[in-house]
């Protein structure tokens, strides 16, 4: 399982519910993950990720942009609870002195099991607080894959993934306009999305049907 965040600030400027499965798309790039637990006895195995991204801006700080691209690879678990949040806020600003705040949180959770019950949770949340002509995104992509026998991801989908990870942060970082931000992060959730279903074509076949769903939720932008 590895999980890797990285909030950043730069310089100005810059629902298809899940089921057993995979496809899915969050405030201060905090990602925690509980591995799969296995109780003695035969007792189920839980898998639990919470990964949460926010962002703030405000006149002391006018732009504050952050993201988390997050890949937690569970074996074969016989539930899973899995969050992904991204908030935004940009407070206090100005028409002439304006905020931009962009937090961007990409989930991947892979999940092995016939039976596996599922619990997923993917938010986002932008808000202006006195803040004309601000500028606010939230976006969270959530990715759940599920197959009846683990799935790990091999080294060339592991790059691909890596590769996405990078352009990401860029994105984030960079001063695009807001219909290209969305328009691009969207791309990127789309690539991932190719990714996992390759990988999920390659691995061992079962009873139970593989899949691969993917949640999206984008909050903000401009001021409301």
């Amino acid at each position: 399982m590895s999980s890797h965040r990285k909030p950043r600030t730069s310089t100005p400027f810059t629902r298809r519910a899940v089921r057993v499965g995979l496809f899915a798309a969050g405030v201060a790039g905090v990602a925690t993950a509980v591995p799969a637990q296995a109780a003695t006895g035969g007792v189920a195995k839980v898998a639990v990720a919470s990964d949460h991204v926010f962002s703030h801006a405000d006149r002391r700080d006018h732009t504050e942009e952050k993201d988390s691209f997050t890949v937690r690879q569970f074996g074969k678990v016989t539930a899973a609870s899995v969050r992904n949040q991204a908030n935004a806020v940009s407070s206090g600003c100005t028409a002439d002195d304006d905020c931009r705040s962009v937090a961007l949180s990409f989930q991947i959770v892979t999940v092995a099991g016939e039976h596996t019950r599922l619990n997923a949770v993917n938010l986002s949340d932008a808000a202006n607080k006195s803040c004309t002509g601000c500028q606010t995104l939230a976006g969270a992509y959530q990715f759940v894959v599920s197959t009846p026998t683990p799935l790990t991801l091999d080294s060339a989908h592991r790059r691909q993934l890596a590769d996405i990870h990078r352009r990401l942060d860029a994105l984030t970082r960079s001063d695009v306009p807001a219909t290209d931000l969305r328009t691009r992060a969207d791309a990127l959730a789309a690539e991932v999305n190719t990714v996992l279903q390759d990988a999920v074509a390659d691995a061992p076949k079962g009873d139970a049907q593989e899949d691969v769903t993917m949640r999206r939720h984008l909050d903000g932008w401009p001021s409301r």
